[in-house]
Order: C-alpha cells, then structure tokens, then sequence
C-alpha cells in the first residue's frame, strides 16, 4: 500500500476551508458530556466489567443539540464535542478497571478511603500522557496508514457525522433511551417499586440458583455487543452456577468441609457464598489467562508498531503546519508536558509510586500506548488487551518492588497505583487514536482535537474520583450491586505476587477453563467474565443480544446490503446506548440520596412478578427502537 495515500484522500471539510470548532459551544457540550458519559461508564463498568463507547452518542447528542436547539451547522463543531465527551468514557474506564482496589484495601486495613487528591492526580496524569504519547504517532498510524487500518469506531464516527442531517431522529432513539432507562432505574430502585434483581432456586439441584438483573443498562450493552458476545458471557455463567457451584455444594455436604479463603464449613455457605468465596477466584484466574494470552498474540503486532514509531520519530513528526488538516500539537509541549507529569509522579506524594515507578510508567505506558493506538485502528476498542497488558504492567511492577524490599501494604498501594496509570494511559491512547481518525476524515484540526481531548481529561479527571468515593461509600466495591470485576482481579494479581495470600488452587482452575476454551477457538475474554460475574447479569444482557441477533440473521440474509436493516440496528445501538446513560446517571444520583440518607421508597411493593411486567415492557421498548422502527 502507498504510504502516501493521503495525497489521494480529500477529507470532508478540505484544508482551505475554515468552520467553527473550538468554540465555547462545542468545549462547555464536550465537557458536559465528557462528565455525564464518564459517571455512567463508571458506573457500568463497577457493575458488570466492561465500559461502552461513548464517541457515537456524544456526537448525536451534539448533533442534536447544536443542529436541532441552537440551528447551527459546523461538522467540526460536533465532532470537537464527541471528541471531547468521548474522554471521559475512556478515563472512566481506565480508573475503575484498577482504582477501586485501593477503597477496597484501605478499608481492610483500616486506613479510610482513599484520598481524593489521589486519585483525581492518578486519572490526570494517567490520562494526559495518553494523549501526549499519541501526537508523535498520529502521522505514522492515522496518515500513512490510511487504507490500511480501518479503525472501525472511528470511521463509524466519522459516517454518523456525515449523516447529519439525519441529527434529529438519531438524537431522539439516543434521549428517548436515556429517559426511559432514567425513570425505569428511579421506579426500580428509588422508589423500590419492585425489585431489580429476580431469582429462583432450583430445588432438585444441590444449592444453587438462576436469576436475572432485570435492569435497562444490562438490555443496552447486550444489544450493543450482540449475541454471540453475549452468549459467551451467559455461558461461562452457566459453568459457574450450574456446574461448579453445585459440584463445590455437594462437596460440602459430605461433612464439615473447610476449604480457604472461608473460614465456615461449605455447607454453610449457601450458593452466594460459594460464589464469593470460590467461583470468583476461578473467574479471575480465567480472566487472567485471556487477557495475557490476548497481550501474547499481539507481541508481533506490537513489535512492529513500536518499530514504526520510533522511525516515524525522526521524520517530521508535527506534519505540514502550513496545512490546517496537518496541524499536531507543538512538540516541544508534547515534550516539555510529559516531562513535567512524569517529574510531578515522583516528586508528589499524592501519587505513592516513587522514581522507579515513575520510570516504570514513562517506559510501558509509552510503549502500551503505541499498542493501544496501533491495535484499536486495526481491530476496534472492543479487541483491544487493555487488561492484559495492566495485568503484565502489575506482575513486572509486584516482583521488581517486591526484589527491591519495596513489599507490604505501600508495596501493594505503589504497584497498583503504577498498573492504574497505565492502565488510563491504555485507554486514553485508544480513544485519542479513534477520534483523531474520525477528524482525519471530516477534516478537523489535529491540534484542536489534542487539546480537546486535554480538556476532556481534565473535566472526568476531577469528576471520577468523587463518583468512586460516593459509589463506595454507598454500595461498596466488591459488593452484589457493585463487584467491580476487573478491579477485583487486579487487587488479586498484587496480593498474589507481593503477599501472597491467595487461593490458587482456584484460579489455576480457571486458567485450565480458559486454555480448555482456547483450545475450541473460542473468544476467552468473554466466556471468563461471564463465569467471574453474577449469572443474574449475563442472563439480562443475553436477552439484548437475542434481539440485535433477530436483526443481524436478517443483515446476513440480505448479504449486509439492506441499509433499512442497518438503520435498524443504528437505532437501537442508540436506544441502547441511552439506556445505560439513563441507568447509570440515575444510579449516581441514587447514591447521592443515599449518602445524604434521603428514603424516596414507597411502602408498595408488587414483588418478582411486577419486576417481570415492567421488564418486558422495557424489551418492548428496545424492539420498537430496533426491529420495529419504521425507517
């Protein structure tokens, strides 16, 4: 492929033309929403593991707003306001995929939660150098490798923005979706109509149970990932609660069996227990197999990545400046910046990582970035090893700070602080890369999106760690309404390499689930965090997928041609998207009430059977935004 294909390519908006951008329209929007998405995804990803992109709904929502209420009409302004939005979700991600850890550890020692200078330092400097590591490497992986590398949510981006005129209708699946899951959510759990979580044991099967989470959230992201992802999830759940829960249940109806980390006999346990005790190790062990053995796949990619972009460092690297569409951040800033963040880690004492681990940062997270960037423009955010490569980051940090005495408690605060700077920088670098490809066709200034996505930093930076104080202190981390899955196994890592004290009968378990799985050609990731959560929240999500299935049988049928069936699932890829915005936002502000002990339940309650009513209602709605939508 010519490496010179931009010669050919003429962006949307063509050099020489100059349209509002940056302006305090599209910078107060990207923040609103950069905060709005960021709490949402917080909120998501603390509950089942896993965060949704939030570039296409900030752009409708833009395009709603600035189109429809304002009648103004610049693609770039909109663009500059996904841009912006779109970092909140992906710092939010980064931080509760690691930090939630440390609420957990804190209180286990006694020390209180964690400071919320800590944690807001952690996310800033996490999230600006993953926007600096990026500008030396948008030449190199947006420009020359155009053609090559489709960036898949960046080029859709990029189409939903081209489709503006269509702005209206989008933008109403989008706000209907958020009001409807908004109202749901305050019914279910603020007004405590009815329950959101429904179960049933199954009385001739030894001590266990099948439920579901019957939430507007879980309905959107199993629309949103579709169904064979969302029959991976409920069949690594089906593995935990119908096969080894009442093996380990049968086990401990023998006699009084003990077995670590319970200190009670199993058959006291009850199937929760088991699960807490038990199912969420092997879960984590699966989980951690997937995603190093995800982070090895990739080492020739990586390599060849890393080796592209320390060429592409001595040859002009800011582009043509003469050329608006050409325009990067000024290096000596890019330079001059990630200096100053990596000097302020080891000078802070907010940020507990030390010179080594501030080096430690500097190296992977500018070499993880690199990957993050190359890998999310070749496969999509969702393929991208984030985990794998903090897991790698965490086990490389545990044994050098525990080689250098630096072990105990601050041991495990100082490696887990580095895993979650690079775990930020990870994300961070992903979203930068998608959104600058989605600039790059609709012909934004480079410069501006760089500083956007600063700004957009700078805004969640500040918003995520009192939305992560006040989930903890409400629900708590590692809870049934929030098990933060990913933070979780994170926490596990440390304690394995550094104290030690873990059940790894367990998650060799799992790791052996995860290589069986391999072994069939099967997608780890997703099967080992359906077996690490709750069968109650896979069974929710693969409904979702079940409806986006009915849809995508009927795209393969038409040969993928059928753009009123491609409309179809846009709109309820929308409405779904709304949906876990309404839930999420109304969950922070449940919190709230909760924090402030302000009681908004109604003494009626209508039981399981009214959850299942409103619940089908609510598919309903999701069928008539997707199957149904007249187009």
């Amino acid at each position: 492929m010519n490496k010179n294909f931009k010669n050919n390519f003429t962006p949307f908006i063509s050099a020489d033309k100059m349209l509002p951008e940056f302006t305090g329209t599209s910078i107060f929007l990207g923040i609103l929403l950069a905060v709005v998405f960021g709490a949402a995804n917080a909120y998501l990803g603390l509950k089942v593991g896993m965060t949704i992109s939030a570039s296409i709904p900030a752009a409708v929502i833009s395009m709603g707003l600035i189109r429809g209420i304002l009648k103004k009409e610049s693609i770039l302004e909109n663009n500059m306001v996904q841009t912006i939005g779109s970092a909140g979700e992906s710092l939010a991600a980064g931080a509760i995929f690691t930090l939630p850890a440390l609420y957990i550890w804190t209180e286990e020692w006694n020390m209180g939660v964690p400071n919320l200078l800590t944690i807001t330092a952690i996310a800033l400097c996490g999230g600006i150098l993953g926007v600096f590591f990026v500008v030396p490497l948008r030449k190199a992986l947006i420009v020359n490798e155009h053609g090559i590398l489709p960036y898949p949510e960046g080029t859709a981006c990029s189409e939903v923005l081209l489709a503006g005129e269509e702005g209206g209708e989008k933008a109403k699946a989008c706000f209907t979706g958020l009001s409807i899951g908004a109202l749901y959510k305050f019914i279910a759990d603020g007004l405590k109509l009815f329950p959101s979580r429904i179960e049933t044991t199954i009385s001739r099967y030894t001590r266990t149970a099948i439920g579901a989470d019957v939430v507007p959230a879980l309905l959107g992201v199993g629309f949103i990932i579709g169904p064979r992802i969302s029959g991976f999830m409920l069949a690594g759940a089906i593995i935990g609660w119908l096969g080894l829960i009442p093996l380990i249940a049968n086990i401990g109806s023998m006699g009084d069996v003990i077995i670590y980390p319970a200190s009670v006999p199993i058959k006291e346990l009850g199937y929760w227990g088991i699960w807490d005790y038990y199912i969420r190790y092997v879960g984590a062990g699966a989980v951690a197999f997937g995603g190093i053995f995800s982070l090895i796949k990739s080492l020739p990619l990586i390599f060849q990545t890393f080796k592209d972009a320390i060429k592409d460092y001595s040859s002009g690297i800011g582009g043509n400046r003469n050329v608006r569409t050409d325009r990067d951040m000024s290096m000596k800033i890019v330079l001059i910046g990630s200096l100053l963040v990596i000097l302020a880690m080891m000078m802070l004492p907010a940020i507990p990582v030390g010179f080594g681990g501030a080096l430690l940062i500097a190296i992977f997270g500018f070499f993880f970035a690199t990957v993050s960037a190359r890998i999310v423009g070749l496969v999509g955010s969702s393929s991208n090893p984030v985990s794998g490569m903090t897991i790698a980051t965490l086990i490389i940090t545990a044994i050098i700070f525990k080689a250098t005495g630096n072990d105990g408690h601050a041991g495990m605060i100082g490696t887990l602080t580095v895993g979650a700077i690079i775990c930020i920088i990870t994300s961070m670098a992903g979203d930068t890369s998608q959104d600058l490809k989605t600039g790059f066709l609709v012909g934004a200034t480079p410069y501006k999106q760089q500083y956007g996505e600063l700004l957009g930093v700078l805004a969640s930076a500040f918003a995520i760690g009192f939305v992560l104080t006040l989930l903890n202190n409400v629900w708590g981390f590692g809870s049934n309404e929030l098990p933060a899955p990913q933070a979780t196994l994170m926490r596990l890592v440390v304690e394995g390499v550094i104290g030690g004290h873990l059940p790894w009968i367990f998650v060799f378990v799992g790791v052996g689930i995860g290589i069986a799985i391999q072994v069939l050609g099967l997608p780890v990731l997703p099967v080992a965090i359906g077996l690490y959560l709750p069968i109650h929240l896979s069974s929710t999500i693969m409904i979702g997928g079940f409806i986006r299935g009915i849809l995508d049988k009927e795209l393969k049928l038409v040969d993928e041609e059928d753009d009123i069936i491609k409309a179809k699932i846009n709109s309820g890829i929308l409405y779904g998207s709304g949906l876990i915005a309404g839930e999420g936002l109304v969950g922070i502000a449940l919190a709230v009430f909760a924090w402030r002990e302000i009681d908004l339940a109604l003494n009626i309650h209508i039981g399981q059977i009214g959850a299942l009513i409103f619940f089908t209602i609510l598919t309903f709605t999701l069928v008539k935004f997707s199957i149904l939508k007249e187009v």
